[in-house]
């Protein structure tokens, strides 16, 4: 089996006119050849009210913090693919097939600044209620619209301030060490802005799935030959549809604004043929 995983990653754009920050999404695609090792979980079964947050990291903070190589284990039999994706794509420490990978991962993670950030997330996490709540929610409302959408997994990990969100093949990584909270101190020492800040708190999560995981499904075709407009509409598009499902305005950028006009104009049109769409000129 071949698990196709999105590294996915974010960045903020000042348009200088509008005085407003615009969310770019710059998607790698990342093959990543597994034998099989993908197993069902309940919400594959397609019921949205299933859905919840899977606590890989809590494994995770096990083997890093107090060493226990049983956890270690768990991670390599449970979440291969994951592990994997950690490993590999994330943390650039070697392959999970290394001889001494699991050393080399213990070491990685003895940085006394991870060491803080592995506890602190723990305890900024040590409920995930309200996070599998906003997911059910936003999903059974996208489950919908588009019914032909496969719902994914949701899983939280910690890693070292990279990746945001990784979307893989039906499934979804929270990065919790990148929502501690816009006032995190860890967080200043590596000199975000205000404008990076605002967006990394817990109520940034469940948007950002809904957000990332839609693009992954919906793609825009030939990306690298689109116009900036194009891709600014797509995106549009996107975070209008996050926002629908959400119940609340949560992004907020004149492509949105665009898009909706363009809806409210075109009550027949669905939110599947409007994310299919690849006509950007009706926007004008």
């Amino acid at each position: 089996m071949v698990g196709l995983t999105f590294l996915l990653t974010f960045a903020n754009e000042e348009q200088t006119t509008l005085k407003y920050k615009v969310y770019y999404i710059l998607l790698s695609v990342v093959l990543l050849f597994t034998a099989c090792e993908f197993k069902l979980k309940p919400n594959e079964e397609d019921d949205p009210s299933t859905i919840k947050v899977e606590r890989y990291d809590r494994l995770e903070s096990r083997y890093v913090i107090t060493g226990d190589f049983s956890a270690l284990q768990q991670m390599n039999t449970e979440y291969p693919i994951e592990t994997r994706t950690l490993v590999e794509k994330m943390l650039h420490i070697g392959e999970v097939s290394d001889h001494d990978i699991s050393e080399r991962f213990l070491r990685f993670y003895q940085d006394s600044t991870l060491q803080t950030l592995v506890a602190d997330a723990e305890s900024e996490f040590a409920s995930m209620d309200d996070i599998n709540t906003g997911l059910q929610k936003a999903f059974s409302n996208l489950k919908d619209w588009l019914p032909n959408m496969p719902l994914p997994r949701v899983y939280a990990q910690i890693g070292a301030l990279d990746q945001s969100i990784v979307i893989g093949d039906r499934s979804i990584g929270i990065s919790l060490d990148k929502y501690m909270g816009a006032k995190y101190p860890l967080y200043k020492q590596f000199g975000y802005t205000n404008e990076q800040l605002e967006t990394m708190g817990r109520n940034y999560i469940v948007p950002d799935c809904v957000s990332f995981y839609l693009l992954s499904q919906f793609p825009m075709n030939n990306y690298d030959s689109r116009t900036q407009l194009e891709k600014d509409l797509h995106m549009g598009k996107v975070m209008w549809v996050t926002n629908k499902a959400l119940g609340q305005q949560f992004f907020d950028t004149d492509y949105i604004k665009t898009v909706n006009h363009y809806m409210l104009r075109h009550p027949k049109v669905t939110i599947e043929q409007l994310l299919l769409n690849d006509d950007y000129s009706v926007f004008k």
